[in-house]
C-alpha cells in the first residue's frame, strides 16, 4: 500500500533535487527534494516491515492415535490462528 506512495515521493523529490531550480524562501529545493526522496524509501521499507509481520492464515496440527481399550480411532487437532 505504501509502495506506491514511497515510489511517488521519490520521483517527486528527484524532480526538486535534479531537475527544478525554484526559489522556496527559508528551504533550499536540493533538501527538500532529499528529504522527499529519504521519505520515499522510509515508506517503501515499512511497507516491507508491516507485511512481512502479519501473518496470514492459522496454524493446524492433527494428529491420530488408536485406543488399545476400544480399537478405535482418536483424532485431536489444535488450531493456532495467529
Amino acid at each position: 500500500m505504501y509502495i506506491g506512495l514511497g515510489i511517488v515521493l521519490i520521483v517527486l523529490g528527484a524532480i526538486l533535487a535534479f531537475a527544478l531550480n525554484i526559489d522556496i524562501p527559508g528551504v533550499g529545493d536540493d533538501t527538500l527534494g532529499y528529504i522527499l526522496m529519504a521519505a520515499g524509501v522510509l515508506a517503501i521499507i515499512l511497507s516491507f516491515v508491516a507485511t512481512r509481520r502479519r501473518p496470514a492464515g492459522y496454524t493446524t496440527t492433527r494428529e491420530s492415535q488408536v485406543d488399545p481399550a476400544t480399537g478405535s480411532r482418536v483424532d485431536h487437532t489444535d488450531i493456532d490462528p495467529r
